[in-house]
């Protein structure tokens, strides 16, 4: 028995139309693996989480003083919504300096996670130079420093 052209054809169509939608059943976006963003800083703080990279938005509740020994860092505390405080330390050898920041103003940022006691640290909110490491950035006030 000879199976014609179009017979194959049809064949592997069928083949192709149950291979994509068994695929179609199996996927499930809640167990996809997350986009970045979709991480919450309130999670990586309660399991006591490091190196995750997470999108925060939250109000400068401090500025602090620049970290000069070594690399430089900028550094303030962010306030999240689930009222958990947050240190960021921006490296300003890697990245430009945030001139205007202000106690109270809303900030989001792009960074690596380090669990701590207080809170946590959030940094490599700049460029990779060396491109081994996801970028990081910080959102303020209409400008993206990186």
């Amino acid at each position: 028995m000879s199976i014609s052209t179009r017979q194959q054809y049809r064949l592997w169509l069928l083949i192709a139309v149950v291979v994509i939608s068994y695929l179609a059943s199996q996927y499930n976006p809640e167990s996809a693996s997350p986009a970045p963003q979709s991480h919450s800083v309130q999670t990586a703080y309660l399991q006591q989480q490091s190196d995750v990279q997470l999108e925060i938005t939250g109000s400068i509740i401090r500025l602090l003083p620049d970290d000069n020994e070594g690399t430089r860092h900028q550094k303030f505390l962010v306030q999240v919504p689930s009222g958990l405080t947050i240190l960021v330390a921006h490296n300003i050898d890697l990245a430009p300096r945030i001139k205007q920041l202000q106690k109270g103003n809303n900030i989001t940022l792009y960074g690596e996670y380090e669990w701590s006691q207080k809170g946590g640290i959030l940094h490599w909110t700049h460029h990779d130079p060396n491109g081994r490491h996801s970028d990081g950035w910080i959102d303020y006030q209409g400008r993206r420093y990186q």
